[in-house]
């Protein structure tokens, strides 16, 4: 080891002895910065990562080591003294070493100087680590097999050039071997082996963030491979004009032994895929907890068929080993409780047939095209998951993302596909239990009681339903085998006194011209969840089961929960609000759907649906009573509710127009300490959207659309998203539209649970007047006016406990005012009810009730989503990430919501001007530089100290 180091000492010194060794990393370190900045258009991607830079390493590394390694030997051999450094006590295996360590270490220095690049990301968005470290012990790895390719082809020639271009078109034949242009011409199966030969495609694995033994090992089989070639080709120029003897045969066999016993030991590794290290942040491509969980609690195994084909458009055809390997550790770390097929249906006819009758996979048209010809693929990139009777299929759109990427590139990555699988599998074992019996996974803890006045008290439909209960009862204690208990209890004055005191009910009266109150409520209880059912419209045995089964989903884990979306878009103004532009959620119905079952509803009755889990009321406009009605009592009955509303609604289309709006809901937010204040959130930390703009040239005026900072665009980042709560704690970044503040009554909420989850930041200036539109030649600095700063404000709250109804003290708002009973029996009939309205109102929630409020009507909406996405290349979807989230905080689902947590994220940048993106441009290339700087500095005074020491001994001498 000491002659090695000494070697390497000597060589590494050697490379700074001239300009040389400067200029090359010069050019090194201005082809990174000029490919991230330039190339890649790092500012323009507005994603904090490195990707770009570490996808073109692999060619920069090339050329770097080719013209690090070409003196290597080459020097030696043409200056002859090749044959003095053999014949001195040293041994081969030592300058082999001492030169490869030289090279290596100048490869740290040059890896080195291009650290400010991950830092300045860093201080710029939040950056994922563990993809930046994987990519340089990638670099690190792949460098150490070029710089043995390079010394072994520099040990070939006296040539310098030469060995240049030997070395350059090795790498390069190693490099294009597993790249998509090659892989391309061939097969899924040809091509997929061939890329176990690139050194691309295996860099492209590490720089994941993934760590695999198998890919590290290939690096250093390179390695191993050349540098025995290179020994080999030292022996013989020791051996040169002797005759062959039988020592020069065991050394050629010991070098073929040694070159198969590493392929061998590739070949061994190949199968195993579980030694490997997981570096992302939030472990992205290891099976979470989470899955694994939701796969044992499946009471019959998943199978999973994957649907690929052979010849698929170059962007995916990566993308299908990575997603093949995701399969097979469901596989292998799920004790074989889901089972993967993987088809080939152009290969398989009869397979295909059966894909497209029984799942629904078609082919999906890629355009490609070629120097030579264009043409249309079909292609399958399908994932089907069976679970019982039921199935759901993911097609390229649900596992891959699609990014733009610099000018007109575009990048297609893996969306999250464990997320996507896992859902899919929870959702399709909700479906099973939900479409299941019930009942018979009742474990014991859950009783239904009826708490109903006798017979003669009650009118006669329900006194009749009454008459019905036992037989009921008996039937579902039957069917759950004991697992529920039930009980009919006719209510005392003490009963009475809890039902009223502890759980808010109160006696129901038939209606205005029927005044006597009566009970007649069923309470299902679980532990400390209690879920009320509600009474049907028509008072039937089988109606009231249903209502019974509803809410025993509600209780029963594991079951598919409904979310009932009340959204504008459904009321009688559809075809004029969609014409000017007003607020539609689409895109979210779809989101929720993806894990939810999702209905839509507009509360007209008065009445939530009895199946509902979460109500979801979006943009609220003049809500009846009857409407807010209904979403107090599900409260009451310990609902969850999202709401998102804002006194301003703002209509986005050609421009942008806001105008004043009327909820209907500000009393009621305000009777449980919530006030969305008259005003604007306008934010100086804020994102840049496309604006329409007038400019006057000559005397005329014009409209365009510029990228402008916008203030009512709030840019919520770090601690703005509340870290402690699991709705945002996973979140790193979010923008909000025209948001209002939001006071919360500290006396009021006391007794309940108040989180903040978004806050503006210290900048934040308030608005009331209603113009979001840039005014440049008033204010010619921002656009807008600023008014004096009112500091952070709160723009979403989450209340969760015991809740008081807005219509306590008061008649329901369901009785009307009839004014005989043969109109009100009229109104029934027309409802399709046989029933009058068996109504009252709940006066106290459970502590299970929760509330949360965001304080926007654009929030979530079509409209903002496409105008938000205008300025990445992708949709931006951290709104409906956000709403996901509170969904499945509210539904106690932190599994699901964990899960989500690993996704794979966009990371955006802080919003920055023009200018300031030069600064951090320019301010890398001088980093780079003065790290440059410093190190001929260095070796300045180190020759300085040598000469120094050398004159003293020839002084002494």
């Amino acid at each position: 080891m000491r002659e090695t180091f000494q070697v390497c000492r000597k060589e590494f010194r050697s490379f700074f002895a001239s300009p040389a060794a400067y200029l090359l990393l010069g050019v090194f370190l201005v082809a990174v910065h000029f490919i991230v900045f330039w190339g890649e258009a790092f500012f323009a991607r507005n994603t904090a990562d490195l990707r770009p830079l570490f996808e073109w390493f692999p060619l920069l590394l090339i050329f770097l080591v080719a013209a690090l390694t070409m003196r290597s030997w080459s020097e030696e051999r043409r200056s002859g003294t090749l044959q003095t450094l053999l014949t001195v006590p040293v041994s081969p295996g030592s300058l082999i070493a001492g030169k490869l360590l030289a090279g290596l270490a100048l490869l740290i220095v040059g890896l080195g100087l291009t650290l400010p690049l991950p830092i300045t990301v860093s201080l710029l968005g939040p950056l994922d680590w563990g993809p930046v470290v994987g990519g340089y012990v990638a670099t690190l790895f792949l460098g150490l097999a070029y710089l043995a390719i390079g010394l072994c082809m520099s040990s070939l020639t006296s040539n310098a050039v030469i060995a240049l271009i030997l070395t350059t078109a090795t790498c390069g034949v190693l490099y294009v071997i597993g790249a998509p242009v090659i892989t391309g011409l061939f097969g899924y199966g040809i091509g997929h082996w061939l890329e176990h030969f690139g050194t691309g495609s295996r860099f492209d694995d590490i720089t994941r963030g993934v760590l695999d033994i198998r890919d590290l090992f290939y690096y250093l089989t390179i390695a191993g491979v050349f540098l025995a070639l290179n020994r080999l080709s030292l022996e013989r120029l020791r051996w040169a004009g002797n005759p062959r003897n039988r020592n020069h045969r065991l050394w050629g066999a010991a070098t073929v032994l040694v070159l198969a016993n590493l392929l061998l030991v590739n070949v061994w590794l190949a199968p195993v895929n579980t030694l490997r290290l997981d570096l992302t942040e939030g472990n992205r491509y290891t099976l979470s907890a989470t899955t694994l969980e939701s796969v044992q609690r499946l009471q019959e195994p998943v199978t999973i068929r994957a649907y690929f084909s052979g010849k698929t458009h170059p962007m995916l055809s990566p993308l299908v080993p990575r997603l093949r390997d995701l399969l097979n550790e469901y596989a292998v770390m799920t004790d074989r409780r889901v089972r993967v097929r993987v088809v080939d249906p152009t290969e398989n006819k009869e397979a295909e047939k059966r894909a497209a009758s029984r799942y629904g996979v078609e082919p999906v048209p890629f355009q490609t095209s070629s120097r030579y010809e264009s043409s249309v693929v079909n292609a399958y990139f399908n994932v089907v998951i069976e679970y019982g009777n039921q199935h759901e299929t993911l097609g390229f759109r649900d596992l891959i993302r699609v990014e733009r990427g610099s000018g007109s590139e575009i990048d297609v990555a893996l969306n999250n596909p464990e997320y996507e699988i896992t859902r899919a599998i929870r959702k399709l074992a909700g479906k099973y239990a939900a479409g299941g019996n019930l009942l018979a996974r009742l474990d014991g803890n859950t009783r239904l009681t009826a708490y109903a006045s006798s017979a003669d008290q009650l009118p006669e439909p329900l006194a009749k339903l009454r008459g019905n209960l036992g037989g009921l009862f008996e039937t579902l204690g039957k069917e759950s085998n004991g697992g529920l208990a039930t009980d009919v209890v006719t209510p005392d004055p003490e009963v009475e006194n809890r039902l009223t005191g502890e759980l808010g009910l109160k006696p129901l009266v038939a209606g205005l011209n029927d005044p006597n109150p009566f009970w007649f409520h069923l309470l299902l209880e679980r532990g400390d969840q209690q879920v009320e059912v509600t009474l049907p419209d028509k008072l039937t045995k089988a109606a009231l089961r249903r209502n019974i089964e509803a809410a025993l989903k509600r209780l029963t884990p594991g079951a598919l929960e409904t979310v009932t979306l009340v959204t504008p878009n459904d009321q009688g103004r559809r075809r004029r609000r969609a014409a000017a532009g007003g607020p539609r959620f689409s895109r979210l119905n779809n989101a929720l759907a993806e894990s939810r079952q999702v209905e839509t509803s507009q509360l007209s009755n008065g009445r939530v649906p009895p199946q509902t889990d979460l109500l979801m009321v979006m943009a609220p406009e003049t809500l009846s009573d009857k409407q807010l009605f209904a979403i107090d009592q599900f409260l009451m009955r310990g609902g969850k509710v999202v709401m998102a509303t804002s006194p301003y609604q703002v209509t986005v289309g050609r421009s942008l127009r806001a105008s004043r709006h009327e909820s209907g809901v500000s009393q009621w937010l305000k009777h449980h300490g919530l006030t969305v204040r008259d005003r604007l959130v306008a934010d100086g930390r804020n994102a840049t959207v496309p604006l329409p703009v007038t400019r006057t040239v000559s005397g005329r005026r014009f409209r365009e659309i510029r990228m402008q900072p916008y203030p009512f665009a709030p840019d919520l980042r770090g601690n703005q998203l509340n870290p402690d709560s699991p709705i945002t704690a996973s979140m790193n970044q979010l923008t909000m539209t025209w948001a209002s503040p939001i006071r919360v009554d500290s006396e009021a909420n006391s007794d309940r649970t108040v989180t903040e989850l978004l806050r503006s930041s210290s900048q934040t200036w308030l608005q009331k007047k209603a113009s979001v539109l840039p005014d440049f030649q008033t204010y010619p600095e921002t656009g807008f006016a600023q008014s004096d700063q009112a500091g952070a404000q709160p723009m979403a709250v989450s209340i969760k406990g015991r809740f008081n109804s807005f219509f306590a003290g008061k008649p329901s708002p369901l009785l009307g005012d009839s004014s005989d009973k043969k109109a009100e029996q009229q109104s029934n009939q027309e409802k399709g009810s046989d029933s009058p309205n068996y109504t009252r109102v709940i006066e106290k929630s459970p502590e299970s009730a929760s509330l949360v409020l965001v304080a926007s009507n654009a929030f979530g909406s079509d409209a903002t989503l496409q105008l938000l996405s205008q300025t990445g290349g992708s949709l931006y979807s951290k709104p409906l990430t956000f709403l996901r989230n509170t969904v499945a905080w509210s539904l106690e689902d932190p599994a699901l919501l964990a899960l989500r947590g690993s996704s794979h994220e966009a990371r955006t940048l802080v919003p920055l001007d023009p200018q300031s993106k030069r600064y951090w441009e320019y301010g890398n290339y001088a980093l780079s530089g003065l790290g440059l700087v410093v190190i001929w500095l260095w070796r300045r005074l180190v020759r300085r100290r040598d000469e120094a020491f050398y004159r003293t001994i020839k002084a002494e001498v």
